[in-house]
């Protein structure tokens, strides 16, 4: 492929500015990165254009480890440890945070109020599907795949089908009987003989 002189060549030059940043793994422009050497890239990761990432305050971090691959228009913001698992798939127009802020004072400009801020994991081998915004302090589990537009906030098991918004697992793996079965929103398989 043409192309792959001109990714060698971008990566080396990355390597020089991002905490970490193996070969062969590549980023589309045009990009904003901020806080680039709180920021490690495995192998094999693939970026395509219009990703903004950010990196902001003492502590955060952002790992995307081997083998990811991130559609275009990819938003990701971190003010803590923020973690993409080996192997996952993200669609375009994803939005992954693990920073918010607090709207309790009246008459306070919310961007002025108290910051949270949460530690946010993706497993190994997910699917974040097409428009999905991951929240501050989800943690998803190995092989989660999460449905197009989902809004996922909270601690998800492995291997589970999450969609909705607010998300919802609407199917898991039954290790027992090596199916993916219906369940509940809670994640508890529904008996569908009955």
């Amino acid at each position: 492929m043409i192309y792959r002189p001109f990714w060698a060549v971008r990566a080396f030059i990355y390597k020089l500015f991002f905490k970490k940043f193996l070969f062969p793994s590549y980023i589309g422009k045009p990009t904003f990165i901020f806080g680039s050497k709180k920021i490690s890239i495995g192998r094999m990761v693939k970026i395509f254009p219009h990703c903004r990432m950010e990196v902001h305050g003492d502590g955060s971090s952002i790992t995307i480890e081997d083998n990811v691959g991130i559609g275009q228009n990819f938003h990701i913001i971190s003010g803590a440890k923020l973690i993409i698992g080996t192997g996952t798939t993200i669609a375009p127009n994803v939005f992954i945070n693990n920073m918010d802020n607090s709207y309790h004072l009246i008459g306070v400009p919310i961007i002025k109020q108290e910051e949270i801020i949460k530690e946010t994991k993706i497993g190994k081998n997910c699917f974040i599907g097409i428009g999905a915004s991951i929240q501050l302090g989800t943690i998803l589990g190995d092989q989660c795949i999460v449905g197009a537009n989902a809004v996922v906030k909270g601690e998800f098991p492995d291997y589970c089908v999450i969609v909705g918004n607010p998300a919802k697992i609407v199917k898991k793996y039954n290790i027992l009987e090596k199916t993916w079965q219906r369940t509940d929103g809670f994640g508890n398989f529904i008996d569908v003989r009955k």
